[in-house]
Formats: structure tokens, C-alpha cells, sequence
């Protein structure tokens, strides 16, 4: 077979085409996986951050600042025990955080869950309730009468991790946005 452009062609169009039906394949084969990791991820951080519950709502979904926040609404008795909020703050160092905040019906935080971040390991992964006990300063709190602002600035009661002052802020903003979106759940 002579070489020719055409021939060239036709075989680089065969190898593009065998190579995109197998990255099509694999795709199918591992986006179940995937989505089932990703929802076990999900109900596990409700489970952290919420007191013991029997059943979890379908989340109301409410997009802010071009993404989007998920309430989810848990019962026990047929009684509101607290929501699960999964929120976000695009100002962490690394980027984009995702965190679960917990609230009980009072409106208290019961418990925060990292989801994902890009923190800078060492220092800003401090968020993470393995790493540090950053997290632990926000159980028991009311939004009301504790202000979601880092002291080092003069906005509020949270204190920041050393050496990490923006992946705080990052989360105090994540959780802030959780409470105002929950709140009018919570006035019902």
C-alpha cells in the first residue's frame, strides 16, 4: 500500500476513533462507581454533622454567587431535628471549598464536615476536622450570637488557624453562607 494523504488520514480517523470509543467505554464503566462513592461521601458527612436523625429529605438546591447550596431537611418522629447544608466558599487559597454544616432546628451548629478543598497541605488542610481542631470552635454555636468572622480581623468570635488566616476566612464564609440560607427554614 503506497503512502498517500488519504491513506494517512484514514488511518489517523481510525486511531482517533477506536480511542474515543474506548475512553467512552471506560467512562460508562466507572461513572456508577463514581456517583455511588461521591452520594456515600455525601450521606456520611449529613450523618457527621447532624444528631442522630431516621430519615433525610430530598435537598432543596438554591443557586448563590454561581454555584450552588443544598438543604437538606432530616426528621425523626415525623419532628425537624436539623439541616444538613452543603455550601461552598470560592476564597480558600487553593480555590473553591465544599463543606456540610449541620444545624440543629434551634438553629445551633451541631457539627461541620470538609467535603473537598485544595488547601495547601500542613497549613490550610487545618479545616479538616483530622487535622485540627479548627472546626470543633463553631459546634454549639448560634449564628445569632456568634459572629462568623475571624477575630484577627475584627469581624467576629472565630479564631483563625496560624499561618492560614485565608483558608479561615474560607470557612467561616462557607458556613455564613450556609446559615443565611438555612435560616429561612428555620423561621418556618
Amino acid at each position: 500500500m503506497k503512502s498517500s494523504l488519504i491513506n494517512m488520514v484514514m488511518v489517523l480517523f481510525l486511531i482517533t476513533l477506536v480511542c474515543a470509543a474506548a475512553i467512552g467505554g471506560v467512562y460508562e464503566l466507572t461513572k456508577e462507581p463514581i456517583d455511588a462513592a461521591k452520594q456515600a461521601k455525601q450521606i456520611a458527612a449529613i450523618s457527621e454533622v447532624l444528631p442522630s436523625f431516621e430519615k433525610v429529605g430530598i435537598p432543596q438546591e438554591k443557586s448563590v454567587d454561581g454555584d450552588v447550596v443544598k438543604i437538606y431537611e432530616a426528621t425523626s418522629g415525623g419532628k425537624v431535628v436539623g439541616y444538613a447544608v452543603e455550601t461552598f466558599s470560592k476564597n480558600g487559597f487553593g480555590g473553591t471549598i465544599r463543606i456540610m454544616v449541620g444545624f440543629k432546628a434551634d438553629g445551633t451548629i451541631s457539627g461541620t464536615s470538609v467535603i473537598s478543598h485544595s488547601e495547601t497541605p500542613g497549613l490550610g488542610d487545618k479545616i479538616d476536622k483530622s487535622k485540627s481542631d479548627f472546626s470543633k470552635q463553631f459546634e454549639g454555636q448560634n449564628p445569632e450570637t456568634f459572629k462568623l468572622g475571624v477575630k484577627k480581623d475584627g469581624a467576629g468570635d472565630v479564631d483563625a488557624i496560624t499561618a492560614a488566616t485565608i483558608s479561615s476566612r474560607a470557612f467561616v464564609d462557607a458556613v455564613n453562607r450556609a446559615y443565611q440560607q438555612v435560616k429561612p427554614y428555620m423561621e418556618d
